[in-house]
């Protein structure tokens, strides 16, 4: 594996862009607030909380080689992650997301992932040619893994040789995305991180608590599942048993990458020998610090 790495992080590393705004906000809506850019995407968010918490991660993502991203290829490296495998594409530009924050939530988004969709398989050649692994002889630690990527090239990676003894933890990078994991559910394999709405579209229905989710995706065939309802409950469960917990009551401030934060949180505490509800536990308080974090408006 590459030097002084201890995850891989696939999927979507770009430019967020944020507009945040103290006022309730509805269709329409023209207030003050504050616009910030920052390095972002599913996989980028989950790399830099793992980072926070002391691990290295490698980056396996598209991104172009034009001055955003030279701008963002220096950021990330800066921040500790490892950037040699990243397919640098001549002709397609940095990908970029856009989300309009009000004190009511999140108000709309657009996430421009055409790029990393375009590049493909490209992106994962290091699992490929023996670099990071093989189909002979494949890669045997922790993968996140998120949802941006095409449901083919998820199809391949929920069956292929070079990701069989890889502990895959695997995110949809947005509920209209969420059905993108069904390979895994349905091949029985990686660990999935989802909210109550991805669940109920895992699943073609609703369902009013994490708990019974969770066991709804467990007797369609996932392996593990870990389930979050925003301030609610967030619910951890296997094929041996679902276990429950409630997040610490905060006053939320922002809302965008909260998902992320709390999935890393739970990798990088089971990465420590965490047990199971220990990880949980862990994992609610790093994303209930985050969404509570201050962000001036």
């Amino acid at each position: 594996m590459t030097q002084n790495s201890d995850i891989l992080c696939i999927g979507s590393v770009l430019w967020d862009v944020i507009g945040r705004s103290a006022s309730h906000m509805r269709q329409g809506s023209d207030v003050p607030g504050r616009i910030t850019r920052l390095p972002g995407g599913v996989a980028m968010n989950i790399a830099m909380t793992l980072a926070r918490f002391g691990m290295t991660p490698t980056l396996l993502t598209a991104i172009g080689r034009d001055a955003e991203g030279d701008e963002l290829i220096r950021a990330c490296a800066q921040m500790g992650m490892r950037t040699e495998h990243v397919y640098r594409s001549e002709d397609l530009p940095t990908d970029r997301y856009m989300a309009v924050e009000g004190a009511n939530g999140l108000i709309a988004a657009i996430a421009d992932a055409h790029s990393l969709e375009a590049a493909g398989a490209k992106i994962l050649r290091a699992l490929f040619n023996g670099k990071l692994g093989s189909e002979q002889s494949p890669y045997d630690g922790p993968v996140a893994l998120d949802g941006n990527l095409t449901l083919a090239l998820l199809d391949e990676i929920a069956q292929s040789p070079a990701f069989a003894r890889a502990d895959l933890r695997v995110a949809p990078a947005s509920p209209g995305k969420a059905e993108r994991l069904l390979p895994f559910v349905r091949q029985g394999r990686a660990t999935l991180y989802v909210n109550l709405e991805e669940a109920g579209l895992l699943c073609q229905t609703e369902f009013s608590d994490s708990a019974s989710a969770a066991q709804a995706l467990l007797e369609r065939g996932a392996q593990r599942v870990l389930v979050t309802d925003g301030g609610r409950s967030a619910s951890e469960g296997d094929a041996e048993r679902v276990i429950t917990q409630t997040p610490p009551a905060v006053l939320v401030t922002r809302v965008t990458g909260a998902g992320d934060t709390f999935m890393a949180a739970h990798i990088a505490a089971e990465a420590k020998g965490a047990d199971r509800e220990t990880a949980l536990a862990r994992a609610l308080h790093a994303a209930a610090t985050y969404v509570s974090g201050e962000t001036p408006l």
